[in-house]
Parts: C-alpha cells; structure tokens; sequence
C-alpha cells in the first residue's frame, strides 16, 4: 500500500506541476499584455505596473518568470481582478466554498437513491420494476441540465411558487460571507433570527441541488446495475448460496460490497460531469460560485480570473481523483495487487 500511496503521489505532483506551466502559460496566450494578464494591473497605473513587472520577474527570462509565478501562487498573490479590481484568491475561496456546498449536497442525494435502486433493479432483472427504474434512469440522463433547470423552475418555482429560483438567501438577513458556503456562515455569524436564516438558505438552495443531483443519479443507478449483475454471476455468490446463507446475507454481505468496486472507481469521471454541470446550475441560479464567476470573466475578458478559476478546478479535480483512487486500493486490495505495488 505504501508504494501505491507514493505512486499515487508522485503522479499528482507531477500533473499540477505540468497544470502550473500551463496556467503560467496563459497568460502569453491571451490577448493583451502578459503584466496585465497575470497581475490585473493596466499598463496606464505605471508605478503598480512597473512593480508587478518587476516582482513578478518580467525583467528575466521565462524560467525566471514562472519561478516568481510559482512563489506569487504559493503567497495566494494570483492577481486582481480586471473588472472588480478583487483579489482573485480571495474571491475563489469564498466562491469555491459556495460551489462545494451544492456540489457535495447533490452528490450526497444522489449516491444513496441512486445506488439503492440501482441494486433493487439489478436484483429485479428483467421484471417490469427493472424496466421501469431502467426507463427512468435512461430518460433523466437523457435531459440536458439546463433544460431541466428551466423546466423545473417554471414549475416548482414560478407556476407552484413553492422555492426561490435565485441567490442563496434572503438578502435582509445580511449574512457576512466567511466560507462561502451559506449554511456554515449561518452558523459562524450567529444572527438574531438563527432558525428563519437556515429555512431561509435551505429553501434558496433546495432546488439546485436537486436539479444538480438528477444526472449523476441517474448514472449511479446504471452503473450500480450493471456491477450487480456482473457480481451476481461469480462463483462465490453461487457458493454462498450453497453454504445455506440467506439470501439477504448474500446480498448485503457479498454482492453489493464487491459491485461497489466499479462503483467508486467511476466516480471520479461522474464528479468531473458533476462540476461540469454545477457551472451551468450557478449561473442559472445566480448562485455566488466558482462557475457562474468563471463565465463571467470569459464573456468579459478578466483573464486574472480565468486563469486561477481553471488550475483551481482542475487542481480540485485532480485530487479528487488521487484520494478516490486510494480509497479504491485501500479498500479493495486487489487493485495493489494488479499493479505490482503490493505491500
């Protein structure tokens, strides 16, 4: 286990080294003036100008620029914004506090509904509740998640009046953002009506959390299936069965540990689909995340932003993928076994 963890380790450093040189890269790539690129400072404030040139090794060669761009990262100096004149790692942190909040909620809602039918389908094979979970899932994978936002606030928000369609929560109670994430900053702020903030907030995020969660639902249930079945043909359930055990035990204590194998080593691609989709989700909920800031800083040129929204992203996706990838190993000591790195 241990030279898995090192492999393992070795790979992500090495992949957010490469993402740094690229997001370096960037700020060449863009139109304009690379000082102003990476800094978010005009050309025309010439002593702020001339000291992030020099701070930022635009004097030297290129190696000596991404030095100085690696130790800017590192201090949390990525710039300020073109338009807001923010700075940007400030701002991504209270945004990305707002994106995990919906993010992990919906994948919370969705991992449990999803497996459980899935195992209910998979242990109905062929029978009309199979074909009915099956239709089911096949139609909401099937919807594009912005349709079905649209859909769904035409319903349940404006014909229904029954949810908020915008915002996080009512702006009179004037919640000072700490994390990002409204919940939490309910708590640490501690306002006077403490209970009508929190249904507040539940009722502002309610929505796109479950419109978030229909797709990777509906893909838990697919896959959970298809491994349900895949395990339910192996021979050690065959002799489980033979030993007398029910099939209840079966079930619980073989079938669906093993089917979950495949299962959580998918999830990694179904969490890249889920921040893919939760950029869509923000911008049309006006919800204060790393996504709907993102697109407004492409449709407005502020590359500062860009820049460390997407290495924030994909840094995020990348050790997502790492840690899920131990959490396999660690849980299924075959997979060390299969690469030669057991322990």
């Amino acid at each position: 286990m241990r030279i898995y963890v090192l492999r393992q380790l070795v790979l992500l450093i090495i992949t957010l080294f490469l993402l740094t040189i690229f997001a370096f890269c960037l700020s060449y790539w863009f139109p304009g003036d690379p000082v102003t690129n990476s800094s978010g400072i005009f050309s025309d404030d010439t002593m702020r100008y001339a000291d992030a040139a020099s701070s930022r090794g635009f004097d030297g060669n290129i190696l000596v620029q991404y030095w100085h761009y690696l130790a800017h990262l590192f201090r949390g100096d990525w710039g300020i914004s073109l338009l807001d004149s923010d700075p940007v790692f400030e701002q991504l942190q209270l945004r990305f506090g707002a994106t995990l909040e919906i993010a992990v909620l919906a994948m919370l809602i969705a991992l449990v509904p999803g497996v459980a039918l899935g195992v209910l389908s998979a242990l109905n094979f062929r029978k009309p509740i199979d074909h009915t979970i099956l239709s089911m899932s096949l139609s909401g994978y099937s919807i594009p998640v912005f349709w079905f936002a649209q859909i769904a606030i035409l319903l349940v928000a404006v014909r229904w009046g029954m949810l908020p369609i915008a915002g996080q929560i009512n702006p009179l109670f004037n919640i000072e953002a700490v994390t990002g994430s409204i919940l939490l900053d309910i708590f640490i702020n501690q306002p006077e009506n403490m209970g009508l903030a929190f249904r507040s907030a539940i009722r502002h995020i309610t929505l796109p959390v479950l419109v978030l969660s229909v797709m990777p639902m509906m893909l838990l249930i697919r896959l959970t299936r298809s491994s349900m079945l895949d395990v339910l043909d192996k021979n050690y359930i065959t002799s489980a069965y033979a030993k007398g055990l029910s099939t209840r035990r079966v079930i619980s204590s073989h079938a669906i540990p093993n089917a979950m194998q495949n299962v959580i080593r998918e999830l990694g691609s179904l969490l890249s689909l889920l921040i893919t989709n939760t950029m869509i989700i923000e911008v049309i909920f006006s919800w204060p995340g790393i996504g709907s800031w993102l697109i407004r800083s492409i449709y407005e040129r502020d590359y500062p932003v860009i820049q460390g929204g997407l290495l924030l992203i994909a840094a995020l996706i990348l050790c997502v993928h790492v840690a899920l990838n131990l959490i396999h190993a660690w849980r299924y000591p075959q997979v060390r076994k299969d690469l030669h790195a057991t322990s």
